[in-house]
C-alpha cells in the first residue's frame, strides 16, 4: 500500500523492493499481484542495471546480491569493500543513470544493511530514498548505525500492540530442568506423579498404559531420553497436542542430535515425527568414517536419516545406499526434497497425524516456515536467531488457537536460577530492554491471571440469577422468563453464548494448570474449591445448552472440548452426556423414545417441568431450523406446539400423559413430513413442500418441481444467471404473482433436492 501511494502521489515515483532470499523475491510477486499491480522480479545483475536505466516498469523486485558478486572476504575488511565497489563500477556502462524517483524497500534490513551489499546500493543509487523494513528488533550495537544508513524510525509496531490486535498471539514461555528426575527410580515416579496430578483417575489409567514405555526410556537416566518423555507427556496431556488440532517443534543442537532425537522418539513409540535438516545423507557425508571400530557419529546419523527416508516412501532400504554415481546422488536430492515437501504439507494440514518436526536451522526463519503451537528449544540460541524461531508459535493459524508455548530446555534466560523472571536479558541482552519487553510470559504467571480471569467472568455473568439459584433461576435466567416464549428464548441467546464460551474459556484455562496449582500460587483448598467450580460451570453449561435447544448448534465445536472435560473434570464416566455431543436430543427421542429421557443430565432430569421444557425447547428450535424447507407444514407443527404446551401450563394433563404426547409429537417433528399423509404421485421431501405451500394443489407441485428440474445448473443458489432462469422457470408455471414467486424461490433454494 505504501508502494501504491507513493506511485499516486510522486510524480515519476518508481519503487525497487530489495530482498536477500529467492522465496521473499517469489512471495512479493504474488502479494502485489493480489492488488492488481505487476512487479518485474529482475533475472541477473546485468539485467537490474538495464531496467533501472529505463523508466518502466514503475514497480521492480531484486535479489540484494544482484548488485555484484560476493566477495568472500568480510564485510568489515576495507580492502574487500574497495574490491567490491570496483567490481561494481566496472559492471556499469559510462552513461548510466537511474531513471526516475527511486524509492528503495530493504526488506529484512537488519540482514543487510550494515554490510558492504548495503554500501554498494547506495553508491549504485545516490539519489535515492531507501526504506528499511524488518520484523525483528535491531541489536543496539545495530542501531546508530541504521540510523546513519536509514534515518530514524517511520513508524514501529511493537509485538505487544500486534498481540493486543489479534495479529500474532500472546508467547508463554516456560524453562524445564529435566535432569533432576532421571537420577532414580523414585525421580522418575515423582515426575509422573507431577506431570499427572490434576488428571482424572480414568486419563490417569490410560496414560499408564503408555508409562512402561516411557519408564523404560527414562530409566536410562540420559538427558535427549527424558527430554523424550517430556515431551511425549505433552503430547498426551497438553490440550491442542493431544487433540490433534496442534503441533510443535523441536530445536536440537545439531543434525546428530536430531537424528538421536528421532530415533529415541521411535523407540518409545512416538512415530508421528520427522527430521527435516541441510543433511542429505549422501556416500560423501561418510566418507573415511569406517574405522572398524564400530559406527561414528555420522554414521549413525547417515542411518538414521537412510531408514527415516526407507520408511516414509515405504520402500526399501537398499535404495538409499548412496554410492559415487551421480545419478543415484540426484535421486537422493530428489527424494529428500519430496519428503521434505510432504512432511511439511502434513505437519500443516494434518497435525494429528504429523505432531513434531525436529529441526536444527531449518524451518525456523522466513515467511514459509509452518506454523505450529509449542517450540521446544534444546539448543543455544540467542538474538535475532531466537527471537524468529520463537514466532514460529505465535502466529493466528486457527480460531482455538489461544497462546503460543515456547520450552526451553537450556534455560536460555537464566530463569531457573532465581525468582525473577525476566526475558529481556539472559539471549536477549542485546536487544534494548523495550524492542524485546511483553514478548514472553511465563506460563505459569500468565496461566494463574488467566484462570483467574476467566473464573471473575463467569462469576460477574451468572451474578443476577435470582435466588435460590437453583436449576430454575438458572434457566428462566439463561432461557426464558415465560416458558414456551420463543421470543424470550431468542432475545437470551448471546446471555447463552457467553455462558457457553465463558465456560470454555475457564475449562481450557484450568486444564492447562491443573497439574501445577500450587506450582502457579493456588494453596491446597482452592485448588480444590476451584476444581469443583469448574466442574460445576460445566454442568450448568450442558444443562442450559439441552434446556434451550443450543446443544444441536455448538457440536462442532465439542471434541476438543470434550477431550478436556475427560482429562481434568470428569470423575468417571459419562455416557450419557457423550450421546448429546452426537446427535440432538430430538434425533435421541425419535431413536430411542421415552429411554432418551434418562440420558438428560441430573440438573434437569430431577424436575418434571425442567424435562418438559427441555424438549418442548428443542423441538421449538428444530420447527423454526426447519421452517424455511417447508413453512406451511413447519407453521402447523408450531401451533400444535403452542396447543401442547398451554395444556401443559392449564395442568390439563397428568406429568405421565403429557410426557407421553410430547415424546410422539417430538417423534412426528423429528421425523418430518409423513408420505402416508400425501398424495403418492408426490414421492420426495421437495415435492411435498411445494404441495403444503401451493394450497395443497398436486398438479401444480408437479408442475413447479419439473420447470425447476429442466432449468437447474450446478452451484445455481450462488450464480445470478443460474438464479434467474430457476425464476423464470417459475413464473412460466405461477404467473406474475411476485410474493407467491418470492415464497416458492425462498423454498426451493432451502430444498438439498435441488
Amino acid at each position: 500500500w505504501l508502494a501504491k501511494w507513493i506511485r499516486e502521489n510522486v510524480k515519476g515515483a518508481r519503487v525497487l523492493l530489495i530482498t536477500d532470499r529467492k522465496e521473499l523475491d517469489e512471495q512479493i510477486e504474488k502479494v502485489f499481484y493480489g492488488v492488481d499491480e505487476e512487479i518485474y522480479r529482475t533475472k541477473s545483475g546485468q539485467d537490474l542495471l538495464a531496467t533501472l536505466d529505463n523508466t518502466n516498469p514503475w514497480l521492480i523486485c531484486s535479489l540484494v546480491h544482484k548488485f555484484g558478486k560476493r566477495n568472500k572476504k568480510s564485510d568489515t575488511d576495507d580492502d574487500a569493500l574497495n574490491t567490491y565497489l570496483d567490481e561494481i563500477k566496472q559492471a556499469l556502462s559510462s552513461n548510466f543513470s537511474p531513471k526516475g524517483e527511486l524509492f528503495v524497500f530493504v526488506d529484512e534490513c537488519h540482514r543487510t544493511q550494515s554490510g558492504t551489499l548495503h554500501k554498494a546500493m547506495k553508491e549504485l543509487l545516490p539519489n535515492a530514498l531507501f526504506i528499511g523494513f524488518t520484523g525483528t528488533p535491531l541489536l543496539k550495537k545495530d542501531k546508530q548505525k541504521s540510523v546513519e544508513v536509514f534515518g530514524g524510525y517511520i513508524h514501529t509496531y511493537k509485538f505487544d500492540e500486534a498481540v493486543k490486535d489479534r495479529v500474532v498471539l500472546d508467547l508463554l514461555y516456560e524453562a524445564r530442568d529435566v535432569e533432576q528426575f532421571i537420577s532414580s527410580t523414585e525421580h522418575i515416579d515423582r515426575w509422573f506423579a507431577i506431570k499427572t496430578k490434576g488428571l482424572t483417575d480414568i486419563a490417569k489409567v490410560q496414560l499408564k498404559k503408555r508409562w512402561g514405555t516411557m519408564q523404560k526410556v527414562l530409566s536410562s537416566r540420559e538427558r535427549l531420553q527424558a527430554i523424550v518423555a517430556d515431551i511425549i507427556m505433552d503430547m498426551e496431556e497438553r490440550d491442542r497436542l493431544s487433540n490433534g488440532r496442534g503441533n510443535a517443534m523441536l530445536v536440537s543442537g545439531s543434525i546428530y542430535e536430531a537424528c538421536k532425537y528421532y530415533d529415541l522418539f521411535l523407540q518409545a513409540g512416538f512415530k508421528k515425527c520427522a527430521i527435516i535438516t541441510s543433511y542429505k545423507p549422501t556416500a560423501t557425508s561418510i566418507k573415511g568414517e569406517e574405522s572398524g571400530e564400530g559406527p561414528t557419529d555420522k554414521l549413525d546419523q547417515y542411518a538414521i536419516y537412510r531408514k527415516m527416508l526407507a520408511d516414509w516412501f515405504n520402500e526399501p532400504i537398499d535404495e538409499y545406499t548412496d554410492d559415487e554415481d551421480n545419478k543415484r546422488k540426484s535421486k537422493l536430492d530428489t527424494k529428500v526434497e519430496q519428503f521434505e515437501l510432504e512432511v511439511k504439507k502434513m505437519f500443516t494440514n494434518e497435525p494429528g497425524q504429523m505432531k513434531l518436526l525436529i529441526v536444527v536451522d531449518k524451518l525456523l526463519t522466513g515467511f514459509d516456515a509452518p506454523p505450529a503451537t509449542y517450540l521446544y528449544i534444546d539448543k543455544h540460541m540467542r538474538d535475532h536467531g531466537l527471537f524468529q524461531a520463537i514466532c514460529r508459535v505465535n502466529r493466528l493459524d486457527s480460531e482455538d488457537k489461544e497462546y503460543g508455548y515456547i520450552i526451553d530446555y537450556k534455560d536460555l534466560f537464566k530463569s531457573l536460577e532465581g525468582a525473577i523472571h525476566d526475558y529481556t536479558s539472559g539471549a536477549f541482552e542485546h536487544f534494548d530492554k523495550e524492542d524485546v519487553a511483553g514478548l514472553l510470559e511465563n506460563r505459569l504467571d500468565k496461566g494463574k491471571e488467566r484462570l483467574e480471569d476467566a473464573l471473575e467472568a463467569i462469576r460477574a455473568l451468572c451474578e443476577p440469577v435470582e435466588a435460590p439459584r437453583d436449576s430454575e433461576a438458572f434457566y428462566r435466567f439463561f432461557s426464558s422468563q415465560e416458558h414456551g416464549n420463543a421470543e424470550q428464548l431468542k432475545q437470551n441467546e448471546p446471555r447463552r453464548v457467553k455462558l457457553y464460551t465463558f465456560t470454555s474459556a475457564l475449562i481450557r484455562a484450568y486444564a492447562n494448570l491443573a497439574n501445577e496449582m500450587e506450582e502457579a500460587g493456588f494453596t491446597k483448598q482452592q485448588t480444590i474449591d476451584i476444581k469443583e467450580e469448574v466442574t460445576y460451570y460445566e454442568n450448568l453449561r450442558k444443562q442450559i445448552k439441552l434446556h434451550s435447544g443450543d446443544a444441536i448448534d455448538l457440536k462442532q465445536y465439542e471434541p476438543a472440548m470434550r477431550h478436556l472435560i475427560d482429562s481434568y473434570i470428569k470423575a468417571s464416566p459419562s455416557e450419557v452426556i457423550a450421546k448429546f455431543d452426537d446427535m440432538s436430543l430430538v434425533q435421541l427421542i425419535v431413536e430411542r423414545g421415552p429411554e432418551a429421557i434418562h440420558s438428560l443430565p441430573e440438573g434437569i432430569k430431577e424436575s418434571e417441568k425442567a424435562v418438559a421444557e427441555t424438549i418442548e425447547n428443542n423441538v421449538r428450535k428444530l420447527i423454526i431450523e426447519e421452517t424455511p424447507a417447508n413453512p406451511k407444514y413447519y407453521e402447523k407443527m408450531s401451533q400444535l406446539l403452542d396447543t401442547l404446551i398451554e395444556r401443559r401450563n392449564e395442568k390439563a394433563l397428568d406429568y405421565k400423559t403429557y410426557l407421553q404426547d410430547l415424546i410422539r409429537f417430538t417423534k412426528e417433528v423429528g421425523v418430518g413430513p409423513s408420505s402416508h399423509d400425501y398424495p403418492s404421485s408426490l414421492k420426495t421431501a421437495a415435492q411435498r413442500a411445494l404441495y403444503d405451500n401451493l394450497g395443497q394443489d398436486e398438479t401444480l407441485a408437479l408442475e413447479v418441481h419439473e420447470a425447476i428440474e429442466s432449468q437447474r445448473q450446478d452451484s445455481w443458489r450462488t450464480n445470478k444467471i443460474k438464479r434467474k432462469k430457476i425464476w423464470l422457470a417459475l413464473k412460466q408455471v405461477l404467473g406474475d404473482d411476485e410474493a407467491l414467486l418470492e415464497t416458492i424461490m425462498e423454498l426451493v433454494t432451502n430444498q438439498n433436492e435441488y
